[in-house]
């Protein structure tokens, strides 16, 4: 692959990037893109100076999301779809999770220095507003792609569906919905049984899809599943955390079960693609041994855990990621 002769001029733009992410999570954080009005009324609205306000208001029009007529601001239509927290495809709490994680971002060089995380796993943070931003995020996320990926899987003649750390169980949703003989189970602590609950009632699935709480790297995981669906959990674990992860996936399936991994997949080489290599750095910030793995480094850790007839799934997903499937052929 060809390398990117950088210029001074987007060495700049690259450094400086973070002020357009910050005035986004501003945005967002005050709920600018449901409302529209005078920067007086808005100001009034968000408990804001007029002046910062006014300021944020012109830089997020510049950037294109908002609008000015005469004295009135609103939400551009993108940005109303997306940014409005009473949209059904709102992206607020991914937003926020980004925002959350980026006090870990700014100490990076320590991170790398140190090897050590900087930050708490999300998903275990006491800070409520933290959790639930990571809960719901994944939620905005799994909401755009699980209609892809449930699509291209066959799960005809399979009947209990395991979700591994399903979080607000967003994949068991539309598994189940795609596939009406399926009943499932979202496997995930204790602390996401609030979002995941509200969540399956709303979609109508209480009656298929239950919760069950505990830890997969220490606790018991029930069995008699034929499909395990495990999505952005082995990143967050080292090579041998990830193996015991999938031999406890292993050991709740049936003979001939199937297993599938989603996760954002390096090249081989490791040098790419980029937000897999980024990624990698963001788990080297909150967690102790977890990072992005090649293709080859999880067939060799399925493998294993002994599941046979490993494939890519032909899927285009954005960011990277990719789901590898493959079948139980034994118990090491």
């Amino acid at each position: 692959m060809e390398k990117h002769t950088w210029s001074p001029a987007e060495l700049l733009q690259l450094s400086g990037g973070y002020w357009s992410a910050c005035a986004l999570h501003a945005g967002v954080k005050l709920d600018l893109f449901s409302h529209a009005g005078k920067v007086s009324e808005l100001a009034q609205a968000t408990t804001s100076d007029v002046r910062g306000l006014e300021m944020l208001l012109n830089a997020l029009t510049a950037l294109g999301l908002m609008e000015k007529n005469g004295d009135r601001y609103s939400a551009t239509a993108c940005a109303a779809t997306y940014l409005s927290r009473t949209s059904p495809h709102y992206l607020g709490h991914i937003i926020m999770h980004h925002h959350h994680l980026m006090d870990g971002w700014a100490h990076l060089d320590e991170s790398v220095r140190s090897g050590a995380p900087l930050r708490r796993r999300v998903s275990h943070d006491s800070d409520e507003t933290a959790r639930e931003s990571f809960e719901m995020g994944m939620f905005n996320l799994a909401m755009l792609i699980a209609p892809r990926i449930v699509s291209q899987v066959d799960l005809g003649g399979r009947r209990r569906l395991i979700d591994l750390g399903g979080g607000p169980g967003t994949y068991a949703i539309h598994f189940c919905q795609a596939n009406p003989q399926l009943t499932a189970m979202v496997y995930d602590l204790p602390t996401t049984r609030p979002f995941a609950e509200k969540t399956i009632a709303s979609f109508g699935l209480s009656d298929r899809i239950t919760f069950f709480a505990g830890d997969f790297i220490n606790d018991a995981i029930p069995g008699g599943f034929d499909v395990a669906w495990l999505s952005h959990i082995l990143h967050s674990e080292g090579p041998e955390g990830c193996v015991v992860t999938l031999r406890r996936a292993v050991a709740a399936l049936e003979p001939g079960g199937m297993l599938m991994v989603q996760e954002f997949i390096l090249d081989n080489n490791l040098e790419g693609p980029l937000h897999p290599a980024l990624f990698s750095l963001n788990m080297l910030l909150g967690t102790p041994q977890g990072r992005a793995y090649s293709q080859l480094q999880l067939e060799e850790m399925m493998t294993a855990a002994g599941i046979g007839s490993i494939r890519r799934l032909e899927l285009d997903l954005p960011n990277g990621a990719g789901v590898l499937a493959g079948i139980v052929t034994h118990r090491p």
